[in-house]
């Protein structure tokens, strides 16, 4: 296949900037700012996984709020299916929020604890599926309970009812009640004990396979990643020091931060 045959990436990322302003005194002046962000540049193929990995506060997370339309970019630019993305209006972005949907860290806080499964599955379904009817709403939710390997009689539960891997299973068939194309999972595993890492991560798996899905999966543990990506992205300080295949990166690791990131990994 020539260059000009290669399918275009489902998402690219160019020169991507991220900063907060630092604010002082009564008048609450900006006195500096934090570059979360600082000139990332990346693609994320169709049907891939594309893991990127950092220490906390390395910007990871901040990358994957930039896409979702939860953060704003100050400079750079974020393409959806040629598509650009990083400038539209709340209203205007609105449709890509199926497209495009979150898998976050925290089981425990990402559910509202006052509403039922079924109500949390049933609610991104009324605002972008307003046409379904309640009984089709329900077995909608019924479906994805299942699709997650959660028995649908749990649908009158509550988030406190369940362990913190049952959670992350009701947040991914959450994101998925959109019919998503790209899930950005931003670290769906840290919170959870490592035996059930491992089935939320063959979960995952599964559900691209089943799907078609594309992942951004964003970690700081390399252990992890190594099960789910094809490629990696090494991220400190803002940036990215080291773009390569997982198996690259195990086998060679180029950047010297890299290496530490590696040498961290218990072993067993």
């Amino acid at each position: 296949m020539s260059a000009t045959d290669t399918p275009a990436p489902l998402l690219r990322v160019s020169g991507l900037k991220v900063h907060f302003p630092v604010r002082a005194g009564v008048f609450r002046r900006t006195v500096g700012y934090i570059r979360a962000v600082d000139g990332v540049s990346f693609e994320v193929p169709r049907g891939t996984t594309v893991g990127l990995v950092g220490e906390s506060g390395s910007g990871k997370s901040t990358i994957g709020r930039a896409i979702a339309g939860i953060h704003r970019p100050t400079a750079g630019t974020i393409h959806y299916q040629g598509t650009e993305i990083s400038g539209l209006s709340a209203a205007a972005f609105f449709p890509y929020r199926k497209r495009i949907q979150m898998i976050f860290q925290d089981p425990f806080n990402s559910l509202n604890p006052r509403m039922s499964i079924e109500q949390v599955l049933a609610e991104p379904l009324e605002i972008h599926f307003p046409a379904l009817s309640r009984g089709e709403r329900r077995a909608r939710s019924a479906e994805l309970l299942q699709r997650v390997e959660i028995s649908p009689d749990c649908l009158g539960r509550y988030p406190h009812e369940f362990s913190g891997g049952q959670r992350q299973r009701i947040g991914i068939a959450r994101a998925l009640a959109m019919e998503p194309e790209f899930l950005i999972c931003d670290e769906p595993v840290s919170a959870l004990d490592v035996s059930v890492q491992a089935q939320i991560v063959n979960l995952l798996q599964d559900l691209q396979e089943q799907l078609g899905l594309t992942y951004l999966f964003i970690a700081h543990d390399l252990a992890v990643v190594e099960h789910i990506a094809d490629t990696v992205l090494v991220m400190t300080n803002g940036e990215i020091v080291e773009q390569a295949s997982a198996e690259m990166i195990y086998r060679d690791p180029q950047h010297e931060y890299t290496r530490k990131l590696l040498a961290a990994v218990p072993s067993l």
